[in-house]
């Protein structure tokens, strides 16, 4: 485990309930949308946590969380020990300065009516005690140099940019308050292969340099191994699965993360050949009405009464070297995910 000084990230049993109403006039609350529902994790600086899952497990409303733009309905959140969730006014301004966002797609996230220099200047604005005005178009030429660009085309719009560039804009942007956390929302699901290749490593040559700390959300399982230091599996706001990238790559103990895994190409036939397809019957349930117990077992081969009747906690268990939150957790062998 980590030493405290080591710990800039910490989250404990977070929760985002959206209210769920009836009425136009006289509204009243019905029930409630259970994006997130009891996330707890650390993160260390100099450190990559991947998060995946399906769409609607709740990942991006995480990444809202973390940056305080949504407000959690409870839990904690605190940077470098500090309470952000529930921070207000100056004090949520100073520390956000820490923590900073990378969206996923590359062009709506741009200001199409702002110059490169203007976008990625803009947290200088908010933040005047980071640049002052005479300072700030050599720090953006800097910033932009940084992140593979020229620095030239400071005074271009993002529709002159290809893909890829726009989101190294992006990521310049992210940059420019010298974050020590960035929260990347699928920052290369919009990205051509060959450019995600690219994003990718320039994201690891950043973090060298800067130190930085990653929150990596993505959907393709391949670059978040390839990136990340741990792995997070999520499965209808919750975390069903938490360990080091290679335990949860090649010896998954959760049966969820085991069917994510069984679903990635790989390349060679005779691994084709030799990998189990793991198909899960049904639709994930609605976050708003949740299964008791465990939320996966009504998709689950291996679900028994317990599983019903009494929620399995995220915890090391008998046999396995990370924690899953599975009654009947035990480890297995799959195909490497290159």
């Amino acid at each position: 485990m980590a030493a405290a000084a080591d710990r800039i990230l910490e989250v404990r049993d977070l929760v985002k309930h959206f209210p769920l109403t009836s009425g136009v006039v006289l509204k009243r609350q019905i029930g409630a949308i259970k994006a997130v529902d009891g996330v707890s994790f650390d993160l260390n600086r100099g450190e990559t946590l991947g998060i995946v899952g399906e769409s609607g497990c709740g990942k991006s409303t995480l990444a809202k969380l973390l940056m305080a733009l949504e407000r959690p309905t409870s839990g904690s959140v605190k940077v470098n020990g500090r309470e952000i969730a529930n921070a207000r006014g100056g004090e949520l301004k100073r520390m956000r300065r820490n923590i900073q966002m990378v969206m996923q797609d590359p062009y709506t996230s741009l200001n199409p009516r702002m110059t490169v220099g203007d976008i990625v200047g803009e947290p200088y604005d908010i933040h005047t005690e980071v640049a002052p005005k005479g300072d700030r178009r050599k720090k953006v030429q800097e910033l932009l140099e940084v992140v593979g660009l020229n620095p030239d085309h400071i005074n271009r719009y993002p529709h002159q940019f290809s893909g890829g560039q726009r989101q190294r804009i992006g990521i310049a942007r992210g940059l420019a308050l010298q974050p020590e956390v960035i929260v990347c929302d699928e920052p290369v699901s919009a990205l051509d292969v060959s450019i995600q290749a690219q994003v990718i490593n320039l994201l690891e040559r950043l973090q060298r340099e800067f130190s930085l700390a990653y929150i990596f959300i993505a959907h393709d399982l391949s670059v978040v191994r390839h990136i990340s230091d741990r792995v997070g599996v999520m499965y209808l706001g919750k975390f069903v699965e938490l360990g080091k990238d290679a335990e949860i790559y090649d010896r998954p103990a959760h049966p969820y993360t085991q069917a994510l895994l069984s679903a990635v190409p790989v390349p060679d036939p005779e691994g084709r050949e030799q990998r189990e397809r793991i198909i899960l019957q049904g639709d994930p349930p609605s976050p708003a009405n949740p299964p008791s117990g465990c939320r996966f077992r009504t998709r689950c081969w291996k679900a028994q009464e317990i599983c019903a009747e009494q929620e399995p906690l995220l915890q090391i268990r008998p046999g396995t070297a990370h924690a899953s939150a599975c009654h009947f957790a035990e480890t297995h062998d799959v195909v490497h995910v290159n």
